[in-house]
């Protein structure tokens, strides 16, 4: 028995120290979270383990870059093994080898805390990544840290080869290829030579065709080969034998030369009995591989095959991937491209201070679809804070569908916001822009957003523009195609610092409750666009003088600054319509003047409040004054009409005014001015119509062959 105990207290005395070696050796077994190289379990069920940088042979002073990468791969690489799905780094400063990268992998989360730092060890490449998410990977995250590159110290000399453009711009933070669930949180990303991050895709070549791949002929209904003159096929069906599709099960054709851009595809099974087919698809079209098939023919419309080349590519984007809370700045390039991405999300982050080579911007969103790149789609840009890039805050380059919410650009005099012709359907909602440009080509709706201190150049087609407010901002539209911007519900504020507010060029618009306030330093509207422009309730309150561009403008409320000498002048060749409008001035309520033009002022109300005409008719093709009603309740001098057709000094000129109805109008002047002159209209002018007018307290004064009826003097 003596014996026994003296056995059992050997073991109890020995079996501690027996496990805490165990644990010290196989640390994943371990429930501890207060010990470097620990594994705990966390309340969501996931197991942690901060990295014993010993162990791997990592160092946290920034150095042994080399061996850190090595390590902090071979930590994350043994971590997946093991079921962990976080790792987390102690505080320090990690090198990151010049010709390597830490290489994330599936289903884990990399964690740093916000005064860890990831360097990029210097170097000369016009190339790196510092951080890659691969394609196949998924579910990744990381979370804190800082990602800091070499710019300070970067050798720009050198060149990755003798092919290489030697611009040093691609030097990157993180760098995601086709990743999946991939979301990035509370990092910031600096100091890189490129980009703090890049959001992209993994090409694949299935196989490239040229001329000896064709033959002459097409396939009929059953899939089966037939002559036709007109027309090349494949000679050989292309096999989906490349192992990326039996995962994406897309593609895409790309790169054509001497070929059409539209083309028929068929498809077959294993054993070459036909599938179904598709016709009249387009190069760059994202084809699904319908169930079943195992190959596909082509046939394009051409009678020869000669110089005929084609490729055939799968085009991988990341996908469902989140960049939140983070912070990029300082970089060369930008701070984040989204260069082949779908279900993208950058929210609440802070975009600064790119600058270096172009673009310059904070975020681009651009794939080079066009070029053979890779298509962006579903892409939200949410709540972010940008200021002092060089050039832009934002560019949606090419891609389809995008939300622009909530950010405040605010890089003052670069572009906030660029909408190219490439990109497809854009909504951008209550952003601010603060004192930056917005310049938006193609397709993108405007509403709720706020800029102040800078100007827009909206193109077009397909551009609406909805409750917007600009203070001291340019309102610049230059539509490409009839009616291509339109803008409803736009209030606008000016104190004297813009030279205009509303700009208007190339095709006609279309305007609805559109209301100006303030002065500018000259015109507050200005425009040479074509006819056919609509202006519903423009207003423009306290204005600077305007002048106006062709079109037809209901219920309008003109209202003049005090002390303002400019007019509302109409002087562009066209057709100009007023209906309804209400007009207040101290100076000339309408200034028309152009011989080819056809003016209509009709159903609309003057309140001339100094010594000055309500409508001043200089020349005309056609001019029609119909049921207006002109009060001056503040006239001073008693030549002044109220209606005029022409000048004193121009009595003995050529008549420019060709035809003229004034009828229906009611006049008012507190003083016995003159109501309606034609007397000026210049030599040979012709008889105008002039009846059915009250004229209380003014009086006619009109040429003898003027047609006169019913005109009454009060």
């Amino acid at each position: 028995m003596n014996r026994l105990w003296k056995l059992l207290l050997v073991i109890a005395l020995v079996l501690p120290i027996a496990i805490s070696t165990s644990y010290a050796e196989a640390p994943e077994q371990s429930n501890t979270t207060h010990e470097t190289g620990a594994v705990a379990s966390t309340i969501a069920g996931q197991r942690e383990y901060v990295v014993d940088l010993a162990r791997w042979g990592i160092r946290k002073d920034g150095t042994h870059a080399v061996e850190t990468t090595r390590g902090i791969n071979n930590a994350l690489m043994w971590a997946s093994s093991q079921g962990i799905t976080t790792v987390s780094l102690p505080t320090g400063t990690y090198l990151i080898d010049k010709n390597s990268r830490i290489t994330m992998v599936s289903n884990m989360t990399f964690k740093l805390d916000n005064k860890t730092v990831i360097q990029k060890e210097t170097n000369g490449k016009e190339s790196y990544e510092t951080l890659y998410v691969g394609y196949g990977i998924t579910n990744v995250k990381l979370q804190g840290g800082i990602y800091r590159g070499d710019k300070a110290t970067h050798d720009f000399s050198k060149k990755d080869n003798k092919y290489t453009a030697g611009t040093h711009e691609s030097g990157v933070g993180i760098k995601s290829e086709g990743a999946v669930n991939f979301t990035v949180e509370g990092i910031k990303a600096e100091n890189f030579t490129g980009d703090g991050m890049i959001i992209g895709g993994k090409g694949t070549l299935i196989k490239d065709l040229y001329a000896a791949n064709f033959v002459a002929g097409s396939f009929d209904a059953r899939g089966l080969p037939v002559a036709d003159k007109n027309s090349i096929r494949t000679k050989a069906p292309v096999i989906f034998s490349n192992p990326i599709l039996l995962k994406e099960q897309t593609f895409e054709l790309t790169n054509n030369i001497n070929l059409p851009r539209t083309f028929d595809i068929y498809f077959y099974r294993n054993d070459n009995t036909f599938l179904t087919s598709i016709k009249n698809t387009t190069v760059q079209n994202i084809i699904q591989i319908p169930a079943g098939a195992a190959k596909f023919q082509l046939v394009f419309k051409k009678s020869a095959a000669t110089g005929a080349y084609v490729e055939v590519w799968n085009k991988a984007v990341s996908k469902n991937v989140v960049v939140k809370d983070s912070e990029f700045a300082f970089n060369r390039r930008q701070g984040i491209t989204v260069g082949g991405g779908d279900q993208i999300q950058i929210l609440n982050s802070v975009f600064h201070d790119m600058k270096g080579t172009a673009p310059q911007s904070g975020i681009d969103v651009e794939g080079g679809f066009g070029e053979n790149g890779y298509r962006n789609t579903n892409i939200t840009i949410r709540d972010n804070e940008f200021y002092n890039n060089t050039a832009y805050d934002l560019i949606l380059y090419d891609g389809w569908n995008a939300i622009v919410e909530g950010n405040h650009f605010a890089s003052k005099g670069v572009i906030g916001l660029a909408v190219s012709t490439p990109f497809t359907g854009a909504a951008v909602k209550n952003n601010h822009f603060d004192g930056t440009r917005i310049v938006a080509y193609h397709d993108a709706t405007f509403i709720g957003n706020l800029m102040n201190d800078s100007y827009t150049f909206f193109e077009g087609p397909n551009i609406t523009i909805e409750k917007m407010t600009f203070i001291d901002s340019i309102l610049a539209m230059t539509s490409s195609k009839p009616f291509g911007v339109t803008a409803t519900d736009i209030t606008m504020y000016n104190n004297k610092k813009q030279e205009y507010a509303l700009s208007i060029w190339k095709k006609p618009v279309r305007l609805t409750n559109v209301t100006i306030h303030g002065e500018t330093l000259l015109n507050t509207v200005v425009g040479g666009s074509e006819e056919g422009s609509i202006f519903d309730n423009l207003q423009l309150l306290g204005h600077s003088g305007a002048n106006l561009p062709r079109g037809t403008y209901n219920n309008c409320v003109f209202e003049s600054a005090a002390g303002n000498k400019r007019d509302l002048a109409v002087t562009t060749a066209g057709s100009y319509v007023f209906n309804g409008c209400k007009i207040k001035s101290a100076s000339t309520g309408l200034y028309l003047d152009n011989k080819a033009s056809s003016f209509t002022v009709k159903d609309s109300t003057f309140n001339i409040t100094g010594n000055a005409p309500a409508i001043s008719v200089q020349a005309a093709k056609k001019v029609e004054l119909l049921n207006n009603t002109i009060n001056a309740n503040q006239l001073t001098q008693p030549s002044i009409p109220m209606i005029k057709i022409n000048d004193y000094w121009k009595r003995t000129d050529p008549y420019d005014v060709f035809a003229a109805t004034i009828k229906d109008n009611q006049i008012t002047t507190n003083i016995a001015a003159i109501g309606i002159s034609t007397s000026y209209a210049g030599v040979g002018a012709p008889p105008y119509t002039v009846t059915n007018n009250v004229l209380k307290k003014a009086k006619l004064e009109l040429k003898k062959n003027d047609l006169t009826a019913k005109n009454t003097l009060q």
